[in-house]
Order: structure tokens, then C-alpha cells, then sequence
């Protein structure tokens, strides 16, 4: 005569969870088949020329018409801080101060500036050019549509 097997509490719970973890991984896993151009989410292919529907695939973070020559526009919602030190020339960088975690404010005369302990970063590269900061805002990639919208990447 056999005797059952009992299970031991921990090794049921600890099925039980990585049966939940593997499930919670597969509901954020992506296809693995490529989806057409023309399907929403995506890639489009780049091209020379942007068309209006090209420009418009993308969501809009900005109008290159908000971000001033030698200046600058932040984006408190997104954490993005938009300049552009020459005309023509849009560069984008993560609003948050590398010192303490704050936003940066303002943008002028080719300096962004955070408020909290007035550290300074060059609106060109993200570079510190004051502390109390030691490190550069992250850049982001960004496009400029020829409708002036500025998108990420």
C-alpha cells in the first residue's frame, strides 16, 4: 500500500508564484512578428522627404515655433527640456537635474538652468557648466517634422 505524498506549503506557493510571474511577463511581451508600416505602433522607415501623414505618425511634443533661438522650452509634463542654440538646430534632454532629482525651469542665453540649487547645463550638449550637479541632463533623440513638429524618436 502507497502512502500519499504530501506537498509541502512552500513548495505550493512558491509554484503558485512563478506561475503568476510567468503570466504577468507573457501579458507584456510584445509579437514577435512585425507589424506593417501602415499598422499603428509601428516603425515607419525614414525617408528624405517627410510627407504630412509621416509627420503626423508620431506625437507631437512640440512646435519648433515654443523653442526660441538661444533658448529653450521645458516640457514639465513630459520631463523634457527642448533648446535650440543655433537656428535650426533642436537638441532635447531630460528636464531632471542630475543633482537632486528637480526640474529644470528655464532656458536662456544658452544655459539651462535647475532652481533648487541653481546647477547650470549647456543647452548644446547637456553638459554641467555650474554645480552643485556633477553630471549631464541625458540626451534624447528627437525629430523635426517639416510641419515643425518635434517628436521622440
Amino acid at each position: 500500500m502507497s502512502y500519499p505524498t504530501r506537498t509541502a506549503r512552500r513548495t505550493v506557493l512558491a509554484a503558485g508564484a512563478a506561475t503568476l510571474a510567468g503570466g504577468a511577463l507573457a501579458a507584456c511581451g510584445g509579437d514577435s512578428e512585425p507589424k506593417p508600416a501602415s499598422e499603428p505602433g509601428s516603425a515607419a522607415a525614414p525617408s528624405a522627404a517627410p510627407s504630412a501623414p509621416a509627420g503626423s505618425a508620431a506625437k507631437a511634443i512640440a512646435k519648433t515655433a515654443d523653442v526660441p533661438v538661444g533658448g529653450g522650452t521645458v516640457l514639465k509634463e513630459e520631463k523634457l527640456v527642448i533648446t535650440q542654440p543655433k537656428a535650426g538646430e533642436y537638441r532635447c534632454f531630460s528636464a531632471v537635474c542630475t543633482h537632486s532629482g528637480c526640474l529644470v525651469n528655464k532656458v536662456a542665453d544658452g544655459t539651462i538652468v535647475c532652481p533648487c540649487h541653481d546647477s547650470k547645463f549647456k543647452d548644446t550638449d547637456g553638459a554641467v557648466t555650474k554645480g552643485p550637479a556633477t553630471r549631464p541632463l541625458s540626451e534624447k533623440k528627437i525629430t523635426v517634422a517639416a510641419d515643425g513638429n518635434i517628436s521622440l524618436a
